[in-house]
């Protein structure tokens, strides 16, 4: 699949410069800073949705907690 994207020639320029920097084409600095952005949206939503439960239930264990429980000593 192919994506375009129209950019000034300022933000084409410092895209280009900064790929070029850290060793990557253009392509492949766009999709890992997509990619990345998704995974920590992902990862923001899940926590808010772990932390919600926590908030319902504030219960923690140690890990001893759990060897002892699990009667794994």
């Amino acid at each position: 699949m192919s994506i375009s994207l129209r950019l000034n020639d300022v933000d084409t320029d410092i895209i280009k410069s900064y790929a070029s920097m850290r060793g990557m084409t253009v392509s492949e600095l766009i999709r890992r800073i997509v990619m990345d952005h998704i995974e920590e949206e992902f990862d923001l939503k899940e926590y808010e949705k772990v932390y919600a439960e926590y908030k319902k239930d504030p219960i923690t264990y140690t890990l001893d907690d759990v060897i002892k429980d699990l009667d794994l000593a």
